[in-house]
């Protein structure tokens, strides 16, 4: 293990396998259905059949393609539409909890640090489960109690935003704290020493140290909460999330039009990492 000294061939051999096999393992079945999406079969599975486009473009009625799949491309919508509220508002949340956590001094500080931490250690069905149960006790009671019905309380599109964000900011602050953490104070103290105030000085050095981890955090937030599954499920409504519908769809039985969706993510968050990769590179 020190690099100053030779290894020998059975070790140098043992790792370069290990590291073979290693990606192998996790790129595989990406590159598998990656495949499958361009197969010419009606089935999502091997044998392969020869290349087609039809799971992407073909309008039916045998085969309907993705792109004219209403209710695949209206999930994809309800996914896309959720993940966006959800990382904005994670963000701004998680941005002002990492400066609380980081910059202020209050009563029971490490308590309520603790208690940040706590969505990250438990279950993402309990989550779930309690987050619903919750909402309906609250429901249940506004409706005994004052005779109003409110529909958030019941599963719907914003109990599901409500239910990623209550998890998915504690990322965010913990991303957000890790860079704040190195960020010298004596800048902030200069700048206000020269005349400018409080808001000026978060806005134009603070935040702008923290961009890139802002935009590296938001990035997390939005993959996370676009294919989250277990928190969701029990709170989703009559407009299904992407992984929800692709649950319903493997467990009913479905088409390779599947693999095209799984193809289009694939495609689109190694997109989106790229790009977050470079800007993390243009700001250092």
């Amino acid at each position: 293990m020190i690099r100053s000294l030779p290894n020998s061939k059975a070790y140098t051999w043992s790792f370069n396998v290990f590291v073979i096999l290693y990606f192998v393992f996790l790129f595989a079945p990406l590159l598998v259905t990656c495949v499958l999406a361009f197969n010419d079969s009606n089935f999502p599975s091997l044998p392969w059949n020869g290349g087609t486009l039809d799971w992407f473009f073909s309008p039916g009625p045998k085969r309907v393609g993705i792109f004219h799949d209403a209710q695949n491309l209206r999930s994809i919508m309800v996914s896309f539409e959720t993940a966006v509220i959800v990382s904005v508002l994670c963000v701004v949340v998680g941005t002002c909890t990492a400066f609380a956590f980081e910059q202020e001094k209050f009563p029971f500080k490490n308590v309520l640090y603790f208690l940040m931490l706590a969505p990250l250690v438990i279950p993402g069905v309990i989550l779930g489960i309690s987050q619903l149960l919750g909402a309906t006790t609250a429901g249940m009671f506004v409706e005994k109690y004052l005779g109003v019905d409110v529909p958030f309380f019941r599963p719907s599109f914003w109990l599901v935003v409500l239910g990623q964000f209550s998890f998915i900011t504690t990322f965010v602050a913990l991303v957000v704290s890790a860079r704040l953490r190195k960020f010298d104070r004596s800048l902030e103290e200069a700048a206000l020493n020269l005349g400018a105030t409080r808001f000026e000085v978060i806005r134009l050095i603070t935040l702008r140290y923290l961009r890139p981890s802002i935009v590296g955090a938001g990035a997390v937030a939005f993959l996370m909460s676009f294919e989250n599954f277990n928190t969701t499920l029990f709170l989703v409504g009559s407009q299904p999330t992407l992984p929800i519908n692709l649950y319903l769809q493997v467990r009913d039985g479905s088409t390779p039009v599947i693999n095209a969706i799984s193809f289009l993510l694939i495609v689109g968050t190694s997109g989106l990492a790229l790009v977050n990769l470079y800007l993390n590179r243009k700001e250092s």
